[in-house]
């Protein structure tokens, strides 16, 4: 994959956060509300759920969306950094930087939006989920890294 593409898939996730954020909170509670009431649907299917409290689960999935578009973040942040020559340490802290300032003025953003607002605690969950996700990246890339060595080795 070449660096203008990696690039351009970090570029394209924020402008998907960036969408997500910019719905007006009547539009973000609906579709947050039908994906919670489909993920209620297939978990009865698995096996029968009682008192399930639809606005406790709303909230989990809300929370953990924030959590979730932030690790993609990392992880795609973190390979177009190495894709561009940027590695070790350096890289995760250029990472964890670039994710933070999105995720601060993505939450500023949110204060112009009709019905929304920021939230630290939303930042907290973003900056968890980026920081998975860079880690994650980081232990993937060195795993490939131990396993090219040793195929080497071999030969």
């Amino acid at each position: 994959m070449g660096k203008r593409m990696a690039w351009l898939i970090v570029v394209l996730w924020m402008l998907l956060i960036f969408y997500f954020s910019h719905q007006p909170v009547f539009e973000s509670r609906e579709l947050s509300t039908m994906i919670t009431k489909r993920l209620i649907e297939i978990g009865e299917n698995v096996t029968p759920i009682e008192n399930v409290k639809l606005d406790q689960i709303h909230h989990f999935v809300r929370k953990n969306a924030h959590f979730n578009i932030y690790f993609f973040l990392g992880i795609f942040t973190m390979l177009a950094l190495k894709i561009s020559g940027v590695k070790g340490n350096r890289s995760v802290v250029i990472a964890l930087i670039i994710c933070i300032i999105y995720a601060v003025t993505d939450e500023f953003h949110q204060l112009f939006v009709l019905g929304r607002g920021a939230q630290l605690k939303d930042v907290i969950i973003d900056l968890v989920g980026a920081t998975t996700g860079i880690a994650t990246a980081s232990l993937i890339g060195m795993r490939r890294k131990s396993r090219m060595a040793n195929l080497n080795k071999g030969l």
